[in-house]
């Protein structure tokens, strides 16, 4: 392989560890959500 064709793919296989260890991120994030609008206050457990 040149040497072009292996600096992309390790380009993409970077941006799909960078895009997966986000999603794990999100999917870990638990706590409390608190809204405040215009019918008062809203408090969710997740």
């Amino acid at each position: 392989m040149s040497r072009n064709v292996l600096l992309i793919l390790v380009g993409v296989l970077a941006i799909c560890a960078i895009g997966a260890g986000y999603l794990y991120y999100q999917e870990r994030q638990s706590g409390v959500e608190i809204q405040i609008d215009e019918r008062g206050v809203t408090i969710e457990g997740n």
